[in-house]
């Protein structure tokens, strides 16, 4: 059986981006729903709460502010920043929910929509890394598929069986390596098969490969390994 290769990982990156755009997508419908029955009030920073971890601190501002019946409630912004937003004893505009006032935001960009923009930028980019790597996919194999069907048949010497430059699960592949002179041009071409994920030489019973070209154009090609017999299986 073939071994499965880094496609594998790019699944994973497109599942964890579609689960952080969906994230952003559930922090976004909430602060929509949270703005549509907040009620304001004037706030003050008390306090600038520090978190620390390996990334340095980070500063979280606690603010007081009464609600409409005269209460008073204190509350830590879910937002922090190095260096810090806001200092003690600024003033600040608060949103909060009447029948829930400790759960209360400060009316800033970054706190009502911080969470939103990081998972949607987060969620971006690892769909980007994921669905690019699809859409090469595809493409690559429609144009294997050309080839096989349309591509004129070279028969290429084959020059070497090597390891792949990176690995995958501790597991670097191999790659068989051929070379063809053009006739016409006596330009020489060398060719590489896709990653086998198992070591081909004991299966190797020939000197030769066949590599389909695309006609003009040897720079695309495809190398037919199809003998080696645990790629068919």
């Amino acid at each position: 059986m073939q071994m499965s290769g880094p496609g594998c990982l790019f699944k994973v990156f497109t599942l964890i981006g579609i689960a952080l755009l969906l994230g952003a997508g559930a922090a976004l419908y909430s602060t929509v729903q949270f703005l549509d029955s907040a009620a304001t009030a004037q706030g003050e920073v008390v306090e600038l709460e520090a978190h620390r971890d390996s990334d340095g601190t980070t500063y979280f501002p606690q603010v007081v502010f009464r609600s409409l019946d005269g209460q008073s409630h204190r509350f830590t912004s879910s937002s922090g920043a190095n260096p810090p937003s806001y200092h003690t004893g600024e003033q600040v505009e608060v949103l909060y929910r009447p029948e829930n006032p400790g759960k209360a935001r400060i009316n800033g960009f970054f706190s009502l929509w911080g969470a939103s923009l990081i998972l949607a930028i987060m969620g971006l980019c690892f769909s980007a890394i994921g669905l690019g790597r699809t859409l090469y996919t595809l493409i690559k194999k429609r144009r294997q598929a050309w080839l096989k069907a349309s591509g004129q048949p070279v028969e290429a010497t084959i020059t070497s069986v090597e390891r792949a430059a990176f690995s995958y699960n501790d597991v670097q592949p191999f790659v068989i390596s051929a070379q063809w002179q053009d006739p016409a041009s006596k330009q020489v071409f060398v060719f590489q098969s896709e990653y086998i994920w198992f070591d081909p030489l004991e299966y190797l019973d020939r000197d030769s490969v066949t590599v389909r070209i695309a006609p003009g154009n040897p720079r695309q090609y495809w190398m037919d390994i199809s003998f080696l017999p645990e790629l068919a299986n």
